[in-house]
């Protein structure tokens, strides 16, 4: 089962510079997409059924910002929208996809950079998204929570992090929160699982200014968090710095077997 996630920086935009030819190359099973920046109206053909895959999407109540989807080889089971908290569903940003056993969500966490309001409403959205989290884990479903997370882990997930400690994205209280997801509430970072110490080649994303992507100046932000179960089942990782399709790159990574087809046992 081949997983791609990324954040397209605006769907048609993405679009325009060969994102979904260049996914209907990857033959993937399944990809969870983030920040369409589009509303339904808006979607042509080819944008509802990109690359021959099954659309879902939860947009955004205000247009051009924000939304997520999901693209499948098969048609989901069922699609919810939302994980039960009004002010960031109305953003758009988780929409959860089951099939059979597996259940695949987008996510979009906030970014704080903005404004001080919005690194409190980052703080609040990972408050409700932890109780989520606790329950998903609970349900002994195979979860797979792919997205744009707006959190860089630890120092090896960005290149200059003595000179980002302060600044949203890699401060102290998001990263606990992190180390609780990875720790005690038992999720597993797949990435890091397949590449424990990789650096500069595991960066997801790049500012667009200056030279940061030419210079691989860049955070790993971009996340396929899972339950131990499906985890394990991880084999291949690789991020696509180029071709340039949006300022982050395509996180791709392939699980052993058919999952889609059949889920194994709960674990």
């Amino acid at each position: 089962m081949r997983v791609v996630s990324m954040n397209l920086n605006g769907l048609r935009s993405a679009a325009d510079k060969g994102f979904l030819a260049w996914l209907a190359e990857q033959e993937p099973d399944l990809v969870c997409v983030q920040e369409i920046r589009i509303q339904e109206h808006q979607l042509t053909p080819a944008l509802r059924r990109p690359a021959g895959l099954h659309a879902s999407w939860a947009f955004a109540d205000r247009p051009g910002y924000s939304g997520v989807g999901i693209w499948s080889r098969r048609p989901p089971d069922r699609v919810r929208t939302g994980f039960g908290w009004e002010p960031g569903d109305r953003e758009g940003r988780f929409l959860q996809a089951d099939f059979g056993r597996l259940s695949v969500v987008s996510l979009y966490l906030p970014s704080g950079s903005a404004r001080e309001d919005r690194q409190e409403f980052k703080y609040r959205f990972m408050r409700r998204f932890e109780s989520w989290l606790v329950r998903a884990r609970r349900s002994r479903r195979h979860v797979l929570v792919c997205g744009d997370w707006n959190i860089a882990h630890r120092p090896i997930d960005l290149k200059n992090w003595r000179a980002n400690q302060d600044r949203s994205g890699f401060l102290p209280e998001e990263r606990a929160w992190l180390d609780r997801v990875f720790g005690p509430l038992g999720w597993i970072d797949v990435h890091r699982r397949l590449a424990p110490e990789a650096t500069g080649e595991a960066y997801t994303w790049w500012s667009n200014r200056g030279r940061a992507r030419a210079n691989n100046t860049g955070w790993r932000i971009d996340y396929q968090v899972a339950t131990p179960g499906l985890g394990r089942r991880a084999r291949a990782v690789r991020v696509h710095r180029l071709p340039r399709f949006s300022d982050h790159g395509p996180l791709v990574i392939d699980y052993e077997g058919p999952v889609l087809a059949k889920a194994p046992a709960a674990g």
